[in-house]
């Protein structure tokens, strides 16, 4: 079945590349239990291996995309050694995206030379603070990955223990992450809107996530963000159904700088100013629970027609 074309997919390459089959990795999204056109792949393989060519980064970033709208790449630089050397980042993906990454593949590479165990505990760390922290619609897929590879072609001391080129390196990581993440809730399916979601005063991390993930996969949030409606009783009600004991007479919202509720119960603000707020770019949701000291935070977007348009006639 599948993995026996995946296992394909790699031969074909490590023959074109004259590399081994365990040296490729095959990454791939699509319709969900429908095999791949093996013919048009094999095609295609060959086709791209003729065209290798050390400045074809934006070509492949183009390549990968599906319903995304545009190409998602970045790069950051930092020193290792006295000398100055790069990461470089491209991705895909637009809809069934949330936390575990979803339907995404992302792809990072360094010049730097980095040993395997800190670049596996780099790269956890990044996706950690970045591509795990977005969701557009809440549906995680069958396929998501997120690739780190070192070449160590820009001649710098090998990263072989934590200290100051490791951190360097990890923060570089990061950054490029956090970037491909912003672009990939920003061009979610039929997106118009983005927003922060961010949750304090929790007990542990791990309920703030919690409230956090809840509040931005609401359907009725969602739909409020596209239309700039600052209702924010929708918040409080995901609040309450996220699985996570609150208080609610503890509650406090704010919509940007607007404080909207307080102990669960509206206060006494400007509408126009809560609209306002729910129309920047990007729009800021604020709850505070009271309940502790910990905190959370999540990138999520607008529920619109085009986002229902496009998943009706997904197939088509």
């Amino acid at each position: 079945g599948g993995l026996a074309d995946a296992r394909e997919m790699a031969a074909v390459t490590a023959k074109a590349l004259g590399c081994r089959p365990s040296e490729v990795v095959v990454a791939s999204t699509g319709v969900i239990g429908t095999r791949l056109p093996m013919d048009r792949v094999r095609a295609g393989i060959a086709a791209a291996a003729a065209r290798l060519d050390r400045n074809g980064g934006a070509d492949a970033a183009r390549a990968i995309l599906t319903t995304d709208t545009w190409p998602k790449e970045a790069r950051v630089t930092f020193p290792v050694g006295g000398r100055t050397v790069s990461i470089g980042a491209m991705a895909k993906g637009a809809g069934m995206i949330a936390p575990n990454m979803a339907t995404m593949l992302a792809f990072f590479t360094t010049d730097a030379a980095v040993e395997a165990r800190l670049l596996g505990a780099a790269l956890r760390e990044a996706v950690g603070e970045s591509l795990n922290r977005v969701t557009v619609d809440g549906d995680t897929s069958t396929n998501d990955m997120a690739l780190l590879m070192a070449s160590g072609a820009g001649s710098v001391p090998l990263i072989k223990e934590p200290g100051r080129d490791y951190d360097s390196f990890r923060a570089a990581l990061t950054e490029a992450a956090r970037r491909i993440a912003e672009m990939i809730v920003r061009d979610g399916e039929g997106a118009t809107r983005m927003a922060v979601v961010r949750v304090e005063g929790a007990e542990t991390a791990a309920d703030a996530d919690r409230v956090a993930r809840v509040v931005a996969e609401s359907p009725l949030v969602k739909t409020a963000l596209h239309g700039g409606d600052p209702n924010w009783g929708r918040i409080l009600a995901a609040v309450g159904r996220s699985g996570v004991a609150v208080d609610v007479g503890r509650v406090d919202i704010f919509l940007g700088d607007v404080w909207v509720a307080e102990g669960g119960c509206a206060r006494d603000y400007d509408e126009e100013a809560a609209h306002r707020a729910m129309i920047a770019d990007p729009v800021h949701i604020r709850v505070r629970l009271g309940q502790g000291q910990a905190s959370g935070w999540i990138w999520t977007s607008d529920f619109s027609r085009g986002y229902v348009d496009i998943n009706a006639h997904y197939r088509s």
